[in-house]
């Protein structure tokens, strides 16, 4: 896919969402919203192919072994992981329990990773994303083809420097 289309592509997502946001946020306020989303989901894809071994070797130590980080980092192949059985595409399977799992999905990313969300003060979008019913929605429309973000041509390490300032 060329560049072109990838920036378009991506731009008809933000817009999706963008239309089933109208309504509880003004558009100057999207961003509170889309922006952490698409970090999150560029960290969900990342992590995807090493998903499996990840959680296994969370399953196979003991919670307070000194070295568990570096083990979950050696299991994912880089410097964050998540241990929650969710994915984006899982948290799918249980609308009703979509803000608990959501959650839950969130506090299973690395310190680092967690950290980086924290910076964007998402958790009370996700409370009134999960309020006015559309934070399934929403995620859904992350888990479209459209939203496959592992061939963004940008290094993650970019955002996470950007972040920390």
């Amino acid at each position: 896919m060329s560049l072109s289309a990838n920036v378009n592509e991506k731009a008809n997502l933000i817009w999706a969402i963008a239309d089933k946001l109208t309504g509880v946020y003004k558009p100057h306020e999207y961003g509170k919203v889309i922006l952490p989303l698409t970090v999150i989901r560029r960290f969900d894809c990342i992590l995807a192919d090493t998903k499996e071994a990840v959680l296994a070797k969370h399953n196979s130590m003991a919670p307070d072994l000194p070295m568990r980080e570096v083990f979950l980092k050696k299991a994912a192949g880089y410097e964050f992981y998540n241990t929650s059985k969710y994915t984006f595409e899982t948290l799918l399977d249980a609308p009703d329990s979509i803000e608990a799992n959501f959650r839950n999905y969130l506090n299973g990313f690395s310190k680092n990773v967690r950290e980086i969300i924290e910076k964007f003060k998402f958790d009370q979008e996700i409370t009134t994303l999960a309020e006015k019913n559309l934070l399934f929605i929403v995620i859904q429309e992350f888990t479209t083809p459209k939203a496959d973000l592992h061939l963004i041509k940008f290094p993650i390490l970019k955002w996470v420097i950007f972040l920390k300032r």
